[in-house]
């Protein structure tokens, strides 16, 4: 029984047999504001080819009840042809028209069409998410990316709402009753993951933007009303004129839609939506409170990824989801390309090395790594594919890439692969024969060894050096990543060459070359001078491990503050991670070396980065003897950096969250008590809502505050939000009870919202690492009794954030590996989830290395 999953193969005997040529969507959400309405009217009528007549189909839905299914005129019974997400097709014709009217279901998982009822007004918000397989939860759909068509949306709705799709919102047509329709013109040929719509009584921003080429676009900004007052509609539409000056100048194409809507949304799964011309975010970009610079710099770098889909992913699509790493990857790619030439964000590599290549790094050392160009069998597959390797390795790929063949003939070939594909669907190899054409190198083998293997390869400095200091031999040695995935992949890198100059570490010389095979001469280096520092991969062309000799590991520890630029500093801090991870570098050194020299950084997302990465290297790869010295240095670091910052800084409010989340001893808890109850205050520093909460967090995770101070502080902030941030608060409560109602809410109840899940997860994982023995460990057990039901009976979302979130990796101890492989063995649990659970008990066996590794250096 295919339940709601679709392979690969049946998808391509699907695509040979039908030509698609329109949707036309009917909607009725005129009860949605009634939180007791719980389906909806969806009447589909789709017009396609058969080029085998008599031949036979299905089309996909997912739906509690079809009322009517009309093929070519004739009737057929929903009670025969509707089964497993599938109606099934018989005996079509060379033209087809196919009516199908069912009752959809409103969600609250942020899949398919999500309703959510805001607390401060009970106003109702809808939005769809499709990607990968969910517009057959609102309507019957032929659910494949290389289906094309056209899409015409009628919706009916309150007449005060504001409807957003992908095609210009037009006047709506009054129905009588406060009930009005909005009808959508079709769209052009898109794929339906990519269709949208959007309603409710938002506010709206809108605007204009003329391009370099004479466009000109329609804009729309738009957030719940209770939202309005925290946006900030015009650094949006900066950022957005920027990025279309930037896209439509690189590529030479006009932006292929009508308008650019950008709707920031509640309870989001995902960063964002590249629907097309209309763009979903999760409204958390919207922010209530102060945040860092950083923050804007991600948002600016999610608003540039999803328009770059517009062109690569929208205009050109996937044939099948093997090629969604290419999809997202390319987004990442050219989002910081456009972030650091075109916007205020000039220093957007150093964030790209900060956190999307860690994360790849990270992602490609797991048991599940796998090749970039991934197999993909079926939704399954993809469904868990949305990973560090389909973004981040992908995107770090693609940077190797554009250093291999050069930045002109990357996008001249960009440009060729658009012209050629427009509105069509494309594999790999479209791309890749673009770019040999404009560059003249064949990419044959480097596609091989960089797209279809896996793990990362490390890359080391090995030399000597004369009684002077002068290299009499230099070589860069390359190791595969293991004995399963031993590859050697060719490499364009820099090595830079670092010395003190005035107090500053400073490079003074640099060599570009091709880095091949085990071993690779650099006679560029001989009989130059041994400097302070020695640093492969300098400006971060390649994607690679690197690691230091033990001239320049000693430099850095003494040094690492006084790097003149970010990108050199950042790439040692992603170094020394990754050492830490690999149990190369003891936890206590790693966090010597992180409070020797963040005081020095420059870069406030790297700063934030380091405070998250002393605290786990202190909480999970610490030797547990040492952890209460390590919390403590941490602490008294960050009380320190706090009083020491600029007043009103982002270093300010970075450290004063560092500090609320290492505070332990009884004056600093009573400090962060004193910042939240306004007996003491810092010059610069605003106690809004969201710092509010972080304060009161540290207190309940401590046991300093219970539910009247929870409870107190939701009346203060009755929102969506606030209700979230009680429920984590709720379980956190260091005691049985406070997990125990947890546990239950999330694994035992279905009506959660999924970010109300996401939030009583955190709060229930939110355990000081003295009290997990007694309050976690008991539900070692519990989760691998329940975690396959959970995955049988849930949403593809909800169902992994569970089986993510819950499992046990605070619990860190021999035997839940133990419990984790009885279960694997046992149960022989589906591919997804077994992926997921592997993926998961590799922290706690890395953390058990590291900690063996930390008590070594004792």
């Amino acid at each position: 029984m295919p339940g709601i999953n679709l392979t690969r193969e049946e998808a391509q005997e699907r695509a040979a047999l039908l030509d698609v040529q329109s949707y036309e969507v009917q909607l009725d959400w005129s009860d949605a504001p009634d939180p007791e309405a719980k389906t909806y009217p969806s009447e589909t009528t789709v017009r396609f080819r058969a080029r085998t007549p008599g031949a036979s189909t299905f089309i996909d839905l997912i739906a509690p009840n079809v009322r009517e299914i009309t093929l070519n005129g004739q009737a057929v019974d929903p009670a025969e042809a509707f089964k497993d997400s599938r109606i099934a097709l018989a005996n079509l014709q060379a033209e087809n028209e196919l009516r199908v009217v069912a009752d959809c279901a409103y969600m609250n998982t942020g899949e398919g069409l999500h309703r959510m009822i805001d607390p401060v007004d009970g106003e109702a918000y809808l939005y769809t998410q499709f990607e990968v397989p969910d517009s057959r939860r609102v309507f019957a759909v032929f659910e494949q990316p290389d289906l094309k068509a056209t899409f015409a949306f009628t919706v009916a709705a309150p007449e005060s709402w504001e409807v957003f799709s992908n095609s210009p919102t037009p006047a709506p047509e009054a129905r009588g009753e406060g009930v009005a329709a909005w009808a959508f013109e079709a769209t052009p040929r898109v794929s339906s993951y990519i269709t949208a719509l959007v309603a409710g009584k938002y506010h709206v921003a809108r605007a204009e933007h003329t391009t370099g080429r004479g466009q000109k676009i329609p804009m729309a900004v738009a957030v719940r009303t209770s939202l309005a007052e925290y946006l900030r509609a015009e650094e949006i539409f900066e950022v957005t004129g920027q990025g279309f000056d930037f896209f439509t100048e690189k590529f030479r194409r006009d932006y292929p839609f009508a308008k650019y809507d950008q709707l920031f949304v509640p309870e989001f799964n995902a960063g964002a939506m590249e629907n097309a011309g209309c763009v979903t975010f999760r409204e958390e970009m919207i922010f209530r409170s102060k945040v860092t610079d950083a923050a804007y710099e991600q948002r600016a770098e999610v608003i540039l990824h999803e328009m770059a889909h517009m062109w690569f992913g929208d205009l050109v699509t996937m044939q099948w989801w093997n090629d969604l790493w290419l999809n997202e990857s390319f987004a990442t790619f050219t989002a910081f390309y456009a972030m650091v030439a075109a916007t205020r964000f000039r220093d957007g590599w150093t964030t790209f090395a900060n956190g999307e290549k860690t994360w790849g790094y990270r992602q490609d050392q797991l048991p599940s790594t796998h090749p970039i160009v991934a197999e993909i069998r079926d939704l399954d597959d993809v469904m868990v594919n949305f990973d560090g390797i389909t973004y981040a390795k992908g995107a770090s790929v693609l940077k190797q890439l554009v250093a291999w063949v050069g930045d002109d003939h990357f996008f001249e070939g960009v440009r060729t692969y658009f012209d050629r594909h427009a509105w069509g669907n494309t594999t790999l190899a479209d791309l890749l024969g673009a770019l040999e054409e404009t560059s003249g190198r064949d990419l044959k083998e480097w596609s091989k060894l960089w797209l279809e293997t896996a793990g990362p390869n490390t890359l080391r400095p090995v030399y000597e050096v004369d009684a002077d200091g002068a290299f009499t031999a230099f070589a860069v040695e390359q190791e595969g990543f293991s004995e399963q995935y031993p590859t050697l992949r060719p490499h364009r890198l820099a090595i830079g060459l670092y010395n003190l100059v005035d107090g500053a570490l400073v490079r003074t010389g640099r060599v570009e070359l091709d880095v091949t095979g085990a071993r690779t001469e650099v006679a560029e280096l001989i009989g130059q001078a041994r400097p302070a520092l020695v640093l492969l991969n300098d400006d971060d062309l390649t994607y690679a491990r690197i690691r230091l000799d033990e001239h320049s590991m000693a430099t850095l520890v003494a040094h690492i503050g006084d790097f003149a630029e970010p990108l050199p500093r950042t790439l040692c801090w992603g170094a020394a991670w990754d050492m830490l991870r690999n149990a190369e570098l003891a936890a206590r050194d790693y966090v010597k070396l992180v409070l020797g020299g963040v005081g020095r950084e420059s870069d406030i997302g790297v700063a934030q980065l380091l405070q998250r990465q002393s605290l786990s290297a202190v909480e999970l790869f610490a030797d547990p003897a040492w952890r209460p010295t390590g919390q403590a240095e941490l602490a008294d670091a960050s009380w320190q950096h706090l009083q020491a910052a600029e007043p009103g800084s982002d270093f300010q409010l970075a450290w004063t969250r560092a500090f609320a989340g290492t505070a332990r001893t009884e004056e600093q808890l009573d400090y962060v008590a004193a910042l939240l109850d306004g007996s003491q205050e810092l010059t610069g520093l605003t106690v809004d809502t969201e710092m509010r909460w972080t304060l009161l967090l540290s207190l309940v995770v401590s046991g300093r505050a219970d539910l009247p101070e929870i409870e107190a502080e939701l009346e203060r902030d009755k929102t969506a939000t606030g209700e979230r941030y009680a429920l984590q608060a709720r379980a956190a409560r260091p005691t049985a009870e406070a997990k125990a109602e947890a546990w239950a809410s999330v694994v035992e109840g279905d009506s959660l919202a999924n970010h109300t899940v996401a939030s009583v997860i955190s709060g229930f994982q939110s355990t000081p690492a003295e009290k997990r023995e007694e309050l976690l460990k008991p539900y070692v057990a519990k989760y691998f009794e329940t975690v396959e039901g959970v995955w049988n009976s849930r949403t593809h979302e909800i169902a992994t954030q569970i089986a993510t979130g819950l499992y046990p990796t605070f619990v860190i101890e021999q035997g839940t590996l133990d419990a984790t492989a009885q279960f694997l063995d046992g149960a022989q649990p589906v591919p997804a989830l077994r992926r997921l659970i592997v993926e998961a008990a590799d922290t706690v066996t890395r953390c058990l290395k590291a900690q063996e590794k930390d008590r070594s250096a004792a």
